[in-house]
């Protein structure tokens, strides 16, 4: 694959560590349950597809002697699904910050000891207290980006500026949609002029019958996820809603320079994707090692370098090249993220909002 002038700096050993395993009952800490940390073993790690350059994964085994089995899942919403169902043992997830936010309220993440993540020290100043988590007690930030448009040059002519386009019959039959409720209602809501993060269920009545309305059209062609950044480089569609990083993987792979992201006037999401510790994992020492390894500057450029995701690691962004920083893409201009929100937890109303997601799909 091509990408942004890809290096592997070079690599020091990992101290050894201790921590405390977790004990059971109220709301645990690393030091609570202490045992030693042994050499080798195993951390199960829960991530989105294709989110983490393999090789880390190796170099992490190298360095530690601890293995990584490496789950995967397609939307947050089935991570939060499998984690909270009890089916399976996990020691790092990667949840999206508003369910980052619920779990915290309802005592399912382990209070991160800092003292064993020497690295978060290399995470931007403005990410290191995010509303949904205030002073990163329970997840170190991994990955940012916004929701945006792609649009092809080659089949739309015009310049996409407004959600607006995703609703006009002229693209019927040529528009992706994220196969995700909150994007699609959040983007939505904000085309309305609404929160998008609003419990009110007349302005949710409001983006779901615009939503049915697209899909009556005809102008929805799928709804669909990782996929579309290859059906859009194939040509596939004229306009795609879509996070950033898998936009700036399919300008960068494709052929031409037909391909344009832009996030709406009106009004977006930027998310973070944060490293979270379950609190049953069985595993908390290889846990905030393997927290910390990703916060390494070396570990975060590779991962950003083959994942297409803005990192908030100021160490990596301090060496970027000029023409990285200047890729609005990848590094959002300060007026992008102005006109963007964090989505929120609204599980107090989730039968709601899972309902009208429903009734979109049909």
């Amino acid at each position: 694959m091509k990408k942004w002038g890809k290096v592997i700096l070079a690599i020091v050993l990992v101290a050894a560590m201790t921590v405390l395993l977790a004990s059971c009952g109220e709301k645990k800490t690393a030091d609570e349950g202490q045992t030693t940390a042994k050499a080798g073993g195993t951390i199960t790690v829960f991530n989105w597809d294709d989110y983490i350059d393999p090789a880390v994964l190796d170099l992490f085994k190298e360095e530690t002697g601890i293995t990584v089995k490496y789950v995967i899942f397609t939307t947050v919403e089935e991570m939060y699904a499998k984690v909270t169902a009890g089916g399976g043992a996990y020691d790092v997830i990667f949840p999206s910050d508003y369910i980052i936010e619920r779990m915290i309220k309802e005592d399912r993440l382990l209070k991160l000891d800092k003292s064993l993540i020497p690295n978060y020290a290399n995470i931007s100043e403005w990410l290191q207290s995010p509303d949904y988590d205030p002073n990163a007690e329970y997840s170190i930030p991994y990955m940012w980006g916004t929701v945006g448009l792609l649009y092809n040059t080659d089949l739309v002519d015009e310049e996409i500026t407004s959600w607006s386009s995703i609703f006009d019959p002229k693209y019927q039959n040529n528009v992706f949609m994220l196969a995700s409720y909150r994007d699609c209602l959040g983007s939505t809501l904000c085309y309305l002029g609404y929160d998008l993060n609003t419990r009110d269920p007349k302005e949710l009545g409001e983006a779901k019958d615009l939503l049915i309305q697209q899909k009556k059209d005809g102008i929805v062609k799928g709804y669909l996820v990782d996929e579309t950044k290859d059906k859009m480089i194939g040509g596939e569609a004229a306009i795609a809603m879509m996070w950033s990083g898998d936009a700036l993987y399919a300008i960068s792979e494709g052929e031409g320079d037909n391909l344009v992201y832009v996030v709406p006037e009106e009004g977006s999401n930027v998310w973070v994707d944060g490293a979270c510790i379950p609190a049953n994992s069985a595993n908390p020492a290889g846990a905030h090692a393997f927290i910390d390894f990703l916060c390494r500057e070396d570990i975060a450029r590779m991962n950003m370098d083959y994942i297409y995701y803005s990192t908030p690691n100021q160490a990596v962004i301090d060496h970027m090249t000029e023409e990285e920083l200047a890729d609005e893409t990848l590094v959002p201009p300060q007026d992008v993220i102005d006109r963007c929100t964090f989505f929120h937890d609204v599980s107090e109303y989730i039968d709601l909002y899972e309902s009208v997601w429903v009734e979109i799909l049909g």
